[in-house]
């Protein structure tokens, strides 16, 4: 494998690369479409649209990267706007699909090994990205309305005792903290 020296983790990244045919240049190139503090954490080559070119998974997006002698591609695909990802493998080669915002991109002729890990690791990140945030501890209860509010906490407290649905100690307890709130 060729060394590059390009940055540390576009290095360790073009290290796993079974091949980098087609993509010497974009690797050689990427930091000029990557955005300040984003990192790159798996690299792949494939075909998208008319170009071969190179799929570099960041901290923040996908990136399919063609650099040639004529024209430049770029194009990004932010994880919180990729729906699904598929991935179709045949015996060396396979096909990347990633629905984003409505539209469908094909990266073909994605080695297999690569195109596998690239497959599974944009799951966890969409999944990731999926996810509703961890909400904070919720606030202090804001001061209920005095009297009427008292008298209606009591008397659902009064009906769940008379059901069964609390005992004795936790009715005590519970009208107890009701009243101290006033």
């Amino acid at each position: 494998m060729v060394a590059f020296n390009v940055r540390p983790d576009i290095d360790a990244a073009a290290e796993k690369l079974s091949a980098s045919f087609g993509a010497k240049r974009e690797i050689q190139r990427l930091p000029e479409v990557l955005w300040e503090g984003e990192t790159v954490e798996l690299l792949a080559t494939g075909i998208y649209g008319k170009g071969n070119g190179l799929l570099a998974m960041t901290n923040q997006r996908l990136v399919f990267y063609f650099h040639g002698v004529m024209s430049q591609k770029v194009e990004d695909f932010p994880y919180s706007r990729i729906s699904s990802v598929q991935w179709a493998g045949g015996m060396l080669m396979g096909t990347l699909t990633v629905f984003a915002s409505g539209n469908k991109a094909e990266i073909k002729q994605v080695p297999k090994d690569q195109g596998k890990a690239l497959a599974d690791a944009l799951r966890q990140k969409i999944s990731a990205a999926a996810a509703p945030p961890v909400a904070a501890a919720p606030a202090a209860a804001a001061p209920a309305p005095a009297a009427q509010d008292v008298a209606s906490r009591l008397q659902t407290l009064e009906h769940l005792r008379q059901q069964g649905l609390v005992t004795e100690e936790e009715y005590t307890q519970r009208r107890n903290q009701i009243l101290d709130s006033l």
